[in-house]
């Protein structure tokens, strides 16, 4: 087998043994930090569009 294919596949397995599932609490903060990035981006990327709209019909 191939060397670095090797060690990716070790190495694949050691990060595999270290996670863990997480908690309730855990993941009910992951979910809401994701939401809240997710409407950031999506509100900048809205109010570009609309900068972009006005700045065009001028």
């Amino acid at each position: 087998m191939y060397p670095r294919l090797k060690s990716f596949i070790i190495e694949c397995k050691r990060v595999l043994r270290i996670t863990k599932k997480p908690d309730n609490t855990e993941f009910k903060n992951i979910v809401k930090v994701s939401g809240l990035g997710i409407l950031v981006i999506g509100m900048i990327g809205f109010l570009i569009q609309l900068v972009r709209t006005l700045l065009l019909r001028v």
